[in-house]
């Protein structure tokens, strides 16, 4: 079923990327459940740890619950809506709700870079520049960091208005969930400020948060290469979360790009499904692991 008029519009979206779920619908909610319950249980638990216990109120406890409270805004964007569509027999989604996800998606993606860039400049000062970092870095500095971050995502509704104005010649998507660019390329009409200020967005989204975090490892590397082994084993174990964390969500953005942008009909289903996930899946359940396990502070807390 496809809306081909362009006089009349869209009043929904079909996702008929569920189509091939089929007699695997329990074992997909199942598994999608767990994975939701896991990411809530596992962020909420070291948010709840970095607000009661006063030793972890330092600037890069703050900078880590700003990224735990990320994981779940951007997984609660993601999970009750497949959980509801894995089960549903009619996959359809109403263009309002299409483009709340899909903001809701660009805003997370948004917070997550930067956030990640400031943890990198946050390691920078304490490797780099320890006899300065409490002047440059404090409590507040911190604070004022974070509000930035959050606020700067409120510039994605330009990418939902740019989106909204055009005419669509149908309503099928294929997609798991509500992608800008897929409606995009249902547009009739012209399309080249899209395509523009798409381009400008990514740049800020992710070649802009790139730099501080290429700045920051090439000054700690400079560091490491004339420190003692100690201090280079130190700003390892120091820095290696943060690593996993970047590439790990570097990939799952890239995975996605990839599944959306290009044809991949002879992928198997299962395997499309993973990489379509892999963002909103590995990320907000790895991050809390590798840095709750590697933090020192907070793996003394949990094991008291």
């Amino acid at each position: 079923m496809t809306l081909n008029s362009t006089l009349s519009p869209v009043p929904y979206f079909i996702l008929d990327a569920y189509i091939t779920v089929g007699t695997l619908r329990y074992f997909y909610f199942v598994i999608a459940l767990t994975l939701y319950a896991a990411i809530i249980v596992v962020n909420v638990l070291l948010i709840v740890v970095i607000c009661v216990n006063r030793s972890l109120h330092e600037p890069m406890y703050m900078f880590l619950c700003s990224l735990f409270v990320n994981e779940l805004y951007g997984s609660t964007s993601l999970f009750p809506f497949l959980l509801v569509q894995i089960l549903s027999d009619v996959h359809t989604v109403s263009v309002p709700l299409c483009f709340l996800q899909i903001f809701c998606f660009y805003s997370y993606v948004n917070v997550e870079f930067c956030n990640l860039a400031i943890m990198s400049y946050d390691r920078y000062l304490a490797i780099c520049c320890p006899l300065k970092y409490n002047t440059l870095m404090t409590f507040g500095t911190a604070g004022l960091f974070v509000g930035v971050i959050w606020l700067s995502s409120v510039r994605c509704l330009i990418t939902i208005i740019l989106s909204l104005r055009l005419s669509l010649c149908g309503n099928v998507l294929s997609s798991l969930y509500c992608q800008n660019y897929m409606i995009v390329k249902l547009a009739c009409s012209n399309t080249n400020l899209n395509n523009i200020y798409g381009l400008f967005a990514t740049t800020l989204s992710v070649l802009v948060p790139l730099l501080p975090i290429l700045f920051s490892y090439m000054k700690i590397l400079r560091i490491c290469c004339s420190a003692s082994s100690q201090t280079r084993q130190k700003a390892i174990n120091t820095c290696m979360p943060h690593l996993v964390s970047l590439l790990n969500f570097t990939f799952g953005c890239l995975f996605e790009i990839i599944q959306s942008r290009f044809d991949m009909i002879n992928v198997p289903s299962v395997l499309r499904f993973i990489l379509s996930l892999y963002f909103g899946i590995l990320q907000p359940l790895l991050n809390p692991i590798i840095f709750g396990m590697q933090m020192s502070k907070i793996r003394n807390i949990l094991s008291e």
